[in-house]
Protein backbone atom coordinates (compact mmCIF):
# COMPACT_ATOMS: atom_id res chain seq x y z
CA UNK A 1 0.00 0.00 0.00
CA UNK A 2 1.62 3.21 -1.35
CA UNK A 3 2.02 5.75 1.60
CA UNK A 4 -0.44 8.62 2.19
CA UNK A 5 0.47 11.81 1.49
CA UNK A 6 1.06 14.74 3.98
CA UNK A 7 -0.49 17.82 3.84
CA UNK A 8 -0.14 20.62 5.73
CA UNK A 9 -3.54 21.80 6.19
CA UNK A 10 -5.88 19.33 7.85
CA UNK A 11 -8.75 18.73 5.14
CA UNK A 12 -9.63 17.99 1.63
CA UNK A 13 -6.74 19.58 -0.49
CA UNK A 14 -8.43 22.59 -2.48
CA UNK A 15 -10.38 21.90 -5.79
CA UNK A 16 -9.00 25.58 -6.64
CA UNK A 17 -6.01 24.92 -8.44
CA UNK A 18 -4.12 27.07 -11.15
CA UNK A 19 -5.75 24.83 -13.94
CA UNK A 20 -9.46 25.52 -12.02
CA UNK A 21 -9.13 28.60 -12.21
CA UNK A 22 -7.91 28.84 -15.60
CA UNK A 23 -11.21 26.89 -16.71
CA UNK A 24 -13.36 29.38 -14.46
CA UNK A 25 -11.24 32.34 -16.72
CA UNK A 26 -12.07 30.67 -19.76
CA UNK A 27 -16.21 30.34 -19.17
CA UNK A 28 -16.26 33.80 -17.49
CA UNK A 29 -14.23 35.39 -20.58
CA UNK A 30 -17.33 34.26 -23.07
CA UNK A 31 -19.84 35.46 -20.80
CA UNK A 32 -21.05 32.14 -19.08
CA UNK A 33 -22.85 32.57 -15.89
CA UNK A 34 -21.46 31.23 -12.40
CA UNK A 35 -23.26 27.77 -13.01
CA UNK A 36 -21.90 27.26 -16.16
CA UNK A 37 -18.61 28.10 -15.42
CA UNK A 38 -18.06 25.69 -12.43
CA UNK A 39 -19.57 22.85 -14.89
CA UNK A 40 -16.90 23.40 -17.22
CA UNK A 41 -14.40 23.31 -14.46
CA UNK A 42 -15.58 20.36 -12.69
CA UNK A 43 -16.79 21.83 -8.91
CA UNK A 44 -19.38 23.07 -7.39
CA UNK A 45 -20.78 26.88 -6.91
CA UNK A 46 -20.31 26.53 -3.43
CA UNK A 47 -16.17 26.10 -3.95
CA UNK A 48 -16.35 29.54 -5.74
CA UNK A 49 -18.11 31.14 -3.42
CA UNK A 50 -16.20 29.98 -1.05
CA UNK A 51 -12.75 30.79 -2.53
CA UNK A 52 -14.30 34.20 -3.56
CA UNK A 53 -14.86 34.81 0.11
CA UNK A 54 -11.56 34.45 0.68
CA UNK A 55 -10.16 36.21 -2.13
CA UNK A 56 -12.34 39.42 -2.78
CA UNK A 57 -10.08 40.46 -5.68
CA UNK A 58 -10.98 37.18 -7.47
CA UNK A 59 -14.80 38.45 -7.41
CA UNK A 60 -14.00 41.42 -8.88
CA UNK A 61 -11.93 40.05 -11.53
CA UNK A 62 -14.67 37.31 -12.38
CA UNK A 63 -17.06 40.71 -13.18
CA UNK A 64 -14.48 42.14 -15.53
CA UNK A 65 -14.10 38.87 -16.99
CA UNK A 66 -17.89 38.47 -17.50
CA UNK A 67 -17.82 42.23 -19.35
CA UNK A 68 -15.30 41.09 -21.89
CA UNK A 69 -18.53 40.06 -24.49
CA UNK A 70 -19.94 43.50 -24.08
CA UNK A 71 -16.47 45.06 -24.45
CA UNK A 72 -16.13 43.39 -27.42
CA UNK A 73 -19.34 43.46 -29.84
CA UNK A 74 -18.95 47.23 -28.26
CA UNK A 75 -15.85 47.38 -30.12
CA UNK A 76 -16.75 45.93 -33.29
CA UNK A 77 -19.71 47.71 -33.39
CA UNK A 78 -17.72 50.65 -33.22
CA UNK A 79 -15.38 49.64 -35.93
CA UNK A 80 -18.04 48.91 -38.12
CA UNK A 81 -19.73 52.44 -37.82
CA UNK A 82 -17.20 53.66 -40.45
CA UNK A 83 -17.49 50.77 -42.89
CA UNK A 84 -21.46 49.81 -42.96
CA UNK A 85 -24.73 52.58 -42.96
CA UNK A 86 -26.84 49.91 -41.72
CA UNK A 87 -24.94 49.22 -38.55
CA UNK A 88 -24.49 52.97 -38.23
CA UNK A 89 -28.31 53.84 -38.08
CA UNK A 90 -29.03 50.46 -36.18
CA UNK A 91 -26.47 52.33 -33.40
CA UNK A 92 -28.07 55.25 -33.58
CA UNK A 93 -31.76 53.83 -33.04
CA UNK A 94 -30.78 52.48 -29.96
CA UNK A 95 -28.30 54.98 -28.63
CA UNK A 96 -30.64 57.58 -29.40
CA UNK A 97 -33.80 56.64 -29.60
CA UNK A 98 -35.77 59.50 -29.09
CA UNK A 99 -34.49 61.06 -32.16
CA UNK A 100 -33.91 57.87 -34.38
CA UNK A 101 -36.05 55.65 -33.01
CA UNK A 102 -38.45 53.34 -35.67
CA UNK A 103 -41.28 54.08 -33.02
CA UNK A 104 -42.10 57.57 -32.99
CA UNK A 105 -44.07 58.73 -29.69
CA UNK A 106 -47.68 60.60 -30.10
CA UNK A 107 -48.79 62.15 -27.37
CA UNK A 108 -53.34 62.48 -27.75
CA UNK A 109 -55.35 63.51 -25.36
CA UNK A 110 -59.23 62.71 -25.93
CA UNK A 111 -61.99 65.25 -24.80
CA UNK A 112 -65.31 64.30 -25.62
CA UNK A 113 -65.19 60.28 -26.02
CA UNK A 114 -69.00 60.66 -27.90
CA UNK A 115 -68.08 62.50 -29.90
CA UNK A 116 -64.95 60.24 -30.94
CA UNK A 117 -67.64 56.84 -31.09
CA UNK A 118 -70.00 59.32 -33.23
CA UNK A 119 -68.00 60.02 -35.61
CA UNK A 120 -66.68 56.74 -35.90
CA UNK A 121 -69.86 54.97 -36.20
CA UNK A 122 -70.98 57.61 -39.13
CA UNK A 123 -73.59 59.04 -36.61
Amino acid sequence: MPPKKKYDKPGQPTKMTPETIGKLEDAFIIGCSDKEACLFAGIHKDTLYEYQKKNPDYADRKRMLKDTPVFNARKTVANSLKKDQNTAKWYLERKKKDEFGPNQKIDAKITNIEDIINAISGA
